[in-house]
């Protein structure tokens, strides 16, 4: 039987963040040590207001680096001219009418779970500055800016800082996680748009650096440091609680000892010594079927760690593509040669790992209340260039979601006859990020603020209401 985790121990409505007293290991690429990442609530209080009792929803966001072309993915164009079809098939799905590429076999069967938008648009042809677009739902300033930087005026928040600064209340594990690594041009250049922006540090996503594909895999923070044994620990703890005891006695005078009001650092032992926030992390707890079921590679491991998470109660989970070993264009999806045999490379770990997504939600009654996103930051030019390739393209492309509250089987927008530009239905960031926001139950007009304190609504776009249930 594969593991089962449940969503309830691990909410709950108190709040924590502030510095350390005792260092517990370091959790992602900002150096934040746990404590300092459980501060989420704190930092500026930003005036958002909690949402209304609900149940819980969550999403796994699949960003996939570099950007699936749409014409061998999700808006094959049969009938068009040579250079601009490419040389690839398109196969039939569970969905009449519905054609996809050739290479999206396991995918194909599940098109009745899946809702497609055919006429995405960014109008920038920028990496970083399109995705920036993309993860914040705010066109990057000036646009067409490759290896841009984050900073003013480009400080908007990501969407899952946003849904951290909204949710984190609630959740006694981070309301945001990201994983295994940060989108970034070829070179380690991070993309602007990932982390809170103007909300401060108090509300970055959980940024995860890991190989959950390793056979030994453990999310640095979450065990004892090496040199602190079990007695040891538990006598620290003693010593907090002891501490905090003392400092709301009748005789307990303020300023005598800052640790006993550390209520982040008693929410990193109480991480530490989780039993549900370890198990959402206990991949080595799943039978190898179930692993090998979403395929032994770092996406798809990835893929399987979100849905823990998910499962365990975590809001927002982004899933970055990595680098493949030995396909073309250096592992990605920017296919500026080889586009042919770069999808044939690429689609299977994707193919694998998304559906295998799909269909372990729904077995696990998650699906309808947990929404699947696929996209990436633009979509890739109508016509094959001479290196056999297709390069950026932000007019018009792609993305596709699945369960949580999207109507199955249903394409919405279309593009013209080379897939180039949108012929109806186009659909841009902000929208998308009003459709997240919907699934999740979180108003739009929910208020966030910026540096000066000026309120600022979450989100300007409008749902895809023709997708929804």
């Amino acid at each position: 039987m594969l593991s089962l985790l449940t969503r309830e121990p691990v909410c709950r409505s108190d709040r924590v963040t502030r510095r350390e007293a005792l260092t517990m290991g370091s959790l992602g690429a900002f150096g934040l040590t746990l404590p300092k990442l459980l501060a989420a609530g704190e930092g500026p209080t930003g005036g958002s207001r909690p949402p209304q009792a609900r149940k819980p929803k969550s999403v796994i966001l699949l960003f996939l680096l570099g950007a699936p072309p749409q014409q061998e993915t999700w808006d094959p164009k049969p009938d068009a001219p040579a250079e601009a079809r490419g040389d690839m098939g398109v196969i039939r799905t569970a969905t009449p009418g519905l054609l996809v590429g050739e290479t999206m076999v396991r995918t194909a069967r599940l098109t009745e779970r899946i809702a497609v938008l055919r006429a995405c648009q960014t109008n920038d042809n920028a990496h970083s500055a399109s995705g920036y677009f993309m993860t914040t739902g705010h066109a990057h300033v000036p646009m067409q800016v490759e290896n841009a930087k984050p900073g003013a005026p480009n400080d908007w928040p990501s969407l899952g800082a946003v849904v951290k600064k909204v949710l984190q209340p609630r959740c006694a594990l981070p309301a945001a996680v990201t994983l295994p690594e940060q989108s970034a041009n070829d070179g380690g250049l991070t993309w602007p748009g990932q982390d809170a922006g103007f909300l401060g540090r108090a509300s970055d996503p959980w940024l995860i650096n890991c190989a959950p594909e390793l056979g030994t895999f453990e999310v640095p923070g979450l065990s004892l440091p090496a040199d602190v044994p079990a007695p040891r620990f538990d006598g620290r703890k003693g010593l907090l609680d002891a501490l905090g005891a003392a400092q709301t006695s009748p005789g307990h005078r303020s300023g005598v000892s800052g640790l006993s009001s550390d209520a982040h650092t008693r929410r990193a032992f109480e991480m530490i010594t989780s039993p549900a926030a370890r198990k959402a992390f206990d991949l080595g707890s799943e039978e190898p079927r179930a692993r090998d079921r979403y395929g032994r590679t770092r996406f798809g491991q990835s893929c399987l760690l979100a849905r823990r998470l998910v499962e365990a109660g975590v809001p927002l989970v982004r899933v970055n593509w990595t680098r493949v070993p030995d396909a073309p264009n250096n592992g990605h999806w920017d296919t500026h040669s080889k586009n042919t045999e770069g999808v044939r490379k690429l689609m299977p770990v994707l193919d694998t790992a998304y559906s295998a997504l799909i269909e372990d939600l729904a077995d696990r009654g998650l699906l309808d209340d947990t929404l699947v996103v696929w996209m990436a930051e633009f979509g890739r030019t109508p016509k094959i260039n001479a290196a056999g390739g297709r390069d950026h393209w932000g007019p018009c492309f792609s993305i596709a979601l699945a369960g949580g509250g999207v109507k199955g089987g249903a394409v919405h927008g279309a593009s013209d006859k080379l897939a180039a530009y949108p012929k109806d239905g186009r659909v841009l960031p902000q929208d998308i990020h009003a459709t997240i926001y919907h699934c999740l139950g979180i108003p739009r007009d929910t208020e966030i603020h910026d540096t000066q304190g000026r309120p600022l609504a979450i989100c300007h776009g409008e749902p895809v209401r023709q997708i929804l249930k």
